[in-house]
């Protein structure tokens, strides 16, 4: 048996609401849809294991966004910068 996360995610209205039409827009990347879903699903008390099942994810990348919104709140759930050099030229200007 998994052990429950210590991350409980508890929304406020406002961050409930965000994240419902995060979930429904087609418009936006597919990686800010499923961040949502994995937080509106660990807001209904489901476990990692149990949101990477229903999501089709692994359950540490659930586990990820969990404490990632955890720790953050939406702020978490934006790209990070990378690691790495970084580019010399825009994309625009190469061949």
């Amino acid at each position: 048996m998994p052990r429950p996360s210590p991350f409980t995610i508890k929304l406020t209205r406002e961050e409930r609401q965000i994240l419902k039409q995060r979930s429904r827009r087609y418009t936006l990347p597919y990686r800010d849809v499923v961040r949502a879903k994995i937080v509106l699903l660990a807001a209904e008390g489901l476990d990692n294991k149990e949101i990477g099942a229903r999501l089709d994810l692994p359950r540490e990348i659930a586990s990820k966004w969990r404490k990632r919104f955890y720790r953050r709140r939406l702020t978490g759930l934006e790209e990070a910068p990378r690691r790495g050099r970084p580019a010399a030229f825009s994309p625009s200007h190469r061949l």
